[in-house]
């Protein structure tokens, strides 16, 4: 087998798109009586500057057969037709492995969650492909060769897979509008929810599956098995579908959440910690709050006290009323990007809520709230002349209820995990 990996075709303003190109090449080899055992879309860091949205490397596993050199022409033969290289923003790159996927050696197998969680560079990757004896190629610095490299080495370091069914437009038709029809998209997803996940969103009126952006993409079903996700592509009543390809990717899995000792801008986190400031909405509709959390510091096991903000933003919709129900005290555990010294928000459990307030206690006689006594000298009433010397506690409705809260299909990442999906380390409630 050979397995070839390529990165950074498309372009935020041009379109296209990396999975066609990588369709396209699978399918050049499969005219010359190649076997391609599966296509891999794997999602790198989402924070990372130089992406366009999904930040998506492609490798192609082909069968034992077929020759490196010749997969490695056509391969970059492809590559050069169809990259829309008019963008200098956009710089393709390609590795070829002479060996089957599970054979990568540890260097690369490490090379690919890294490039999910953290970054590398083009250095990083053009050494590692040139000691391991791997043929590469770029066009113009080759950023590509980075995502390239991580998609070879990601099916034995990754184990969490799920499935992507993506039908392509007709070419004449890239760039105008996309004509689906909402109402079919409805039913076979709802037919197959919760197998296939993140193809509406119900409460935004949104057909998630269907992208904006120009290129070659139709819709793109995402689920758990991949029976289930060409059944509900095959549902969708839509313009001429003129190709599909089925993708095992690691979309919906939170590779990219990293369990920190140290915040790091530009990567992913999953944090513990209580709520220290009352959420506040600002201009743009967006919510923030500080949240304390506890970090390992220097070489001993000791804590260090650290607030860092947090925030759900506009497009995350109703997400906002449950970050906007959190109270000081709570506790939590946040999942999201560190962005300019915030949190930006994907999913958080609540781990413990406050279910009492201290207020100003009421007259045991006449049921009047008292009045401060002076500072330290408690409360009284001035009618009754009783007194007491602390506030009283009330219990406290929350909104909230221990568990996991999500941002809505219309804002997940890819790579996020939805909550649907299950195994997670408390009670679930799943936004659709």
């Amino acid at each position: 087998m050979t397995v070839i990996g390529l990165d950074d075709t498309d372009s935020r303003e041009r379109g296209m798109c990396t999975t066609f190109v990588a369709h396209r090449i699978a399918s050049a080899l499969e005219r010359e009586g190649d076997g391609v055992e599966r296509l891999l879309l794997v999602r790198l860091n989402p924070a990372v500057k130089h992406k366009t949205r999904g930040n998506a490397a492609l490798a192609i596993h082909l069968a034992e057969d077929t020759a490196p050199e010749a997969a490695f022409d056509i391969a970059r033969g492809v590559i050069e037709r169809c990259a829309e290289t008019a963008d200098d923003r956009t710089n393709p790159g390609l590795v070829v492995a002479p060996h089957v996927a599970e054979q990568v050696p540890e260097a690369v197998a490490s090379f690919a969650p890294e490039a999910i969680t953290d970054h590398h560079s083009i250095e990083d990757a053009v050494s590692l492909a040139d000691s391991t004896g791997y043929r590469h190629w770029g066009r113009g610095n080759g950023r590509g060769r980075i995502g390239a490299l991580a998609a070879i080495g990601a099916w034995e370091a990754l184990e969490d897979w799920t499935y992507e069914t993506i039908a392509y437009r007709e070419e004449s038709r890239w760039g105008t509008p996309r004509a689906v029809d909402a109402e079919s998209v409805r039913v076979a997803a709802d037919t197959a929810y919760p197998t296939v996940w993140d193809t509406i969103d119900r409460g935004e009126d949104e057909t998630v599956c269907v992208p904006h952006t120009p290129g070659p993409i139709l819709h793109g079903i995402r689920g758990d098995d991949s029976e289930a996700t060409k059944r509900v592509s095959s549902a969708i009543e839509s313009e001429p579908v003129a190709e599909r390809r089925t993708f095992v990717t690691n979309q919906g899995t939170d590779g990219h959440l990293r369990h920190a000792d140290t915040l790091v801008e530009g990567r992913a986190y999953r944090l513990d910690g209580t709520v220290v400031t009352a959420p506040e909405t600002r201009r743009g509709g967006h919510v923030f709050f500080d949240l304390e959390i506890g970090l390992e510091v220097g070489d001993g096991p000791h804590e260090e006290s650290k607030t860092v903000a947090c925030a759900a933003f506009e497009p995350t919709k109703r997400f906002r009323d449950r970050v906007r129900a959190l109270r000081p005290g709570d506790r939590l555990t946040v999942c999201g990007e560190l962005s300019r010294g915030t949190v930006k928000l994907e999913k958080f459990a609540v781990r413990r809520l406050v279910t009492t307030e201290r207020v100003t206690p009421l007259c045991p006689d006449c049921d009047r709230t008292m009045e401060s006594a002076g500072r330290g000298q408690g409360y009284r009433c001035r009618d009754c002349k009783t007194s007491t010397a602390e506030k009283s506690s009330r219990p406290l409705e929350r909104d909230l209820e221990v568990g996991w809260y999500e941002v809505p299909p219309c804002a997940r990442r890819h790579i996020a995990k939805p909550l649907v999906r299950g195994g997670f380390d408390a009670p679930v409630h799943p936004e659709r």
